[in-house]
């Protein structure tokens, strides 16, 4: 689509709850395919955060987008974004949306208004919540205190961005939030020159494990590797091993290395694809979370074969067949149990080169029919373009966001000022 045909879409602010690491969690690379995209239909591009710049920070001026830090509870935001006079605000996750949308209504109100949910927090919360008490999820532990928050910031905004399916369908469903004011938007991968992985099952051995350890059910996932599924793999493997990668690991993950055991914490991967390849078969027991997941999405890229859960499919599928084997991790009570089946769905792909290969097929499908960036884009753009030139119109026919937004504002912006005066 050509921007020209846009009407005013030309300047482009994104707050960041984090810096940007592509080579570090799904997030970051699904925020990068968005600042890309942006950028090459010549927007004008600010990027703010009032988080740390870190080590694996992408350095985002070599895409010519300008990097801004900013503070929180703070009227400096208000002199930055009045000077700024962005046409499109995204806000990266709901916290940030909490924080500055309401100064963002106030200086800029004809700005279209895009939250990026990255995936839905209550519902991660929720499920976390329910492993931590060992019982299955409830419909009341989806009317949380985080969900009330995280559903009302969807409202306040013009457009949200949806990673997964299954999401999409929650947010209709249980929330009853409109789909004219929702778009799923899942991973955006280059495929215009995407190949199929040269290293053969043959060529291939051991197991690995990827995610960053600041990612509570990735360190979950970890632990219960270690604790209950690898000893039973190691057992009928003798001589495989486990390689854990993942950006940020903390002491208490690499005590867990152990070299006679084979289970080896390597942390973070210089190149992530390259690592992926060399393995034979990817294991994520992910046993809560939200959105989609990008190991397993790299993974399948790679030509590398998964065992995981209905978490770590959900969103993924769209209706095709898994690219590996899928364990039902819902006895609570019986730990042993989830342990025991995982490992078995482990050493079957490990071990039987058909069923490896036709994993691998089906991973390269799910690539090519559900992650195709130029589909996925073109659908953003068009429903940008549709929302930015009728905004009059949508915002009026979205009762419930004018409502939240009216007492939002007046709420959000006395607290802010009282922390503001407290700061001083």
């Amino acid at each position: 689509m050509n921007i020209e045909n846009i009407k005013g879409i030309k300047k482009l602010l994104i707050l960041g709850y984090v810096w940007p690491e592509p080579n570090s969690s799904a997030a970051g690379s699904h925020m990068m395919s968005l600042l890309t995209l942006f950028v090459k239909q010549g927007w004008q591009v600010t990027f703010a955060s009032p988080a740390q710049q870190t080590e694996h920070k992408e350095d985002l001026t070599r895409l010519g987008i300008d990097e801004r830090a900013v503070t929180l509870n703070c009227n400096s935001f208000d002199d930055f974004i009045r000077d700024l006079n962005p046409n499109t605000v995204l806000f990266d996750r709901f916290m940030l949306e909490e924080q500055f949308g309401w100064r963002v209504a106030k200086h800029c109100p004809d700005a279209l208004r895009i939250l990026d949910t990255e995936d839905l927090h209550s519902l991660r919360h929720a499920r976390h919540q329910a492993l931590k008490q060992n019982r299955q999820l409830e419909k009341e532990d989806l009317n949380s205190d985080v969900a009330k928050r995280e559903i009302a910031a969807i409202f306040r905004c013009d457009l949200s961005l949806i990673i997964s399916d299954f999401e999409m369908e929650l947010l209709k469903n249980h929330y009853l939030v409109p789909q004219k004011i929702l778009l799923h938007c899942p991973f955006m991968l280059d495929l215009e020159h995407f190949t199929t992985s040269e290293k053969s099952y043959s060529d291939r051995q051991h197991f690995i494990s990827i995610g960053n350890f600041r990612h509570e059910p990735n360190w979950d996932a970890v632990l219960f590797l270690k604790q209950n599924i690898w000893p039973i793999i190691r057992k009928q493997l003798p001589k495989a091993e486990l390689h854990i990668y993942g950006a940020y690991p903390p002491p208490k993950a690499t005590q867990l290395h152990n070299s006679k055991q084979g289970f080896l914490v390597k942390g973070w991967a210089e190149d992530a694809k390259h690592v992926m390849q060399q393995a034979r078969v990817c294991l994520a027991p992910l046993r809560f979370g939200a959105g989609i997941k990008g190991k397993l999405a790299e993974a399948m890229f790679c030509g590398t074969p998964n065992v995981t859960t209905h978490i770590g499919i959900e969103g993924m599928t769209m209706g095709l067949d898994w690219a590996g084997l899928i364990t039902v991790l819902t006895d609570f009570d019986n730990q042993e149990n989830m342990a025991i089946d995982f490992a078995k769905h482990a050493v079957q792909l490990y071990e039987n080169q058909t069923l490896w290969h036709k994993a691998q097929k089906q991973g390269y499908q799910l690539i090519k029919n559900n992650f195709d960036k130029d589909k996925i884009q073109a659908k953003l753009l068009t429903r940008i373009f549709t929302i930015q030139n009728n905004l009059d119109t949508h915002r009026s026919n979205n009762f419930i966001g004018q409502m939240l937004q009216h007492h939002y504002m007046k709420s959000t912006q006395y607290m802010a000022q009282w922390i503001e005066a407290k700061n001083r």
